[in-house]
């Protein structure tokens, strides 16, 4: 009954992260009213290193801390998942809208799966394949539609964020290495700390733009701090120490769903047929990767007859 529980409980934290993760767009469109998007980067990560700061020096039983090799390469990590990421992302959403940006990144999965592909090798299935192949057709049925509406600003955004999925892709094959040895709240620590730097140093090119947020400004902000960048990743590896790393990839697939209802909802936009049919492209696509991926990690317990650990 208590193995039961626990897994509902780490079910029902990943669904939440999901649903944090996927406001985050939505919030942030709200924000670029008042603030430009490399300064939102800049408040919203250097209030989550602070915050990071404060939970790592009350830790109980602090991890090891990285040697200064090490320590650089988590730092690059950082700049690339965090300042050069959310660069694209913000500029991304600002020009084009939180529902292309939903549906776009849930190609994102499908896309590491391909670098990790050049980079490592790795087999890649014809299921996995097919499933690549449906989501980069749905994503251009997202893009071809906000040119239609948008112009080209609208398309242009579109593209930064399909950029932005290349960018991560190159952060977690980067992250593989940079994070060895070291837990997952002192990684995180180090990488927002250098993201936040690398963010503060991009916003001065906006420096003529600055002016005071307004109230609910800053409590959106807030909110893209303390629960996006800090409440979602301790979400989600809550439910990750429950269950295997494929159940908890296929549950975030909910982003989309939940990323187009918060732009409709929190932004008042419209979805058009072809964004519908181009998200449920998407999502039937990296439900293909997700599905043959939970299918390899399956493989391996009938052969051993041994339960299946977290594989990330």
């Amino acid at each position: 009954m208590d193995e039961r529980r626990g897994r509902v409980w780490a079910i029902c934290a990943v669904v939440a992260a999901a649903l944090v993760w996927s406001s985050s767009f939505a919030v942030t469109k709200q924000v670029l009213a008042d603030v430009g998007p490399l300064t939102i980067g800049a408040i919203r990560f250097t209030i989550a290193a602070g915050l990071l700061a404060v939970m790592v020096r009350m830790r109980r039983n602090p991890g090891a801390r990285p040697d200064a090799r090490q320590r650089r390469m988590i730092y690059l990590s950082g700049l690339l998942g965090i300042t050069a990421y959310f660069v694209l992302e913000n500029v991304g959403v600002e020009l084009a809208t939180a529902s292309d940006a939903s549906l776009i990144v849930a190609t994102y999965p499908l896309m590491t799966m391909l670098l990790e592909f050049v980079v490592f090798r790795t087999r890649m299935p014809l299921l996995r394949v097919g499933g690549v192949l449906l989501a980069t057709v749905g994503a251009f049925l997202v893009v071809r539609s906000g040119a239609e509406v948008g112009g080209s600003e609208r398309w242009l955004g579109d593209v930064l964020l399909l950029l932005g999925g290349l960018v991560w892709a190159g952060y977690n094959v980067l992250a593989k290495y940079a994070g060895r040895g070291q837990d997952s709240m002192n990684l995180t620590y180090y990488q927002t700390v250098a993201g936040a730097a690398g963010f503060l140093l991009a916003s001065c090119l906006e420096i003529g733009d600055w002016r005071a947020p307004g109230g609910t400004a800053w409590l959106l902000l807030a909110y893209l701090a303390v629960a996006c960048s800090v409440g979602g990743f301790l979400l989600y590896n809550y439910g990750l120490r429950r269950m295997t790393s494929s159940a908890a990839v296929n549950i975030l697939n909910l982003a989309p769903v939940f990323g187009v209802l918060g732009a409709v909802v929190i932004n008042g936009e419209t979805i058009r047929l072809p964004q519908v049919l181009g998200g449920a492209i998407i999502i039937a696509g990296v439900v293909l990767g997700v599905v043959e991926r939970r299918t390899d990690v399956e493989k391996p317990a009938v052969v051993e007859r041994a339960p299946v650990g977290e594989s990330a």
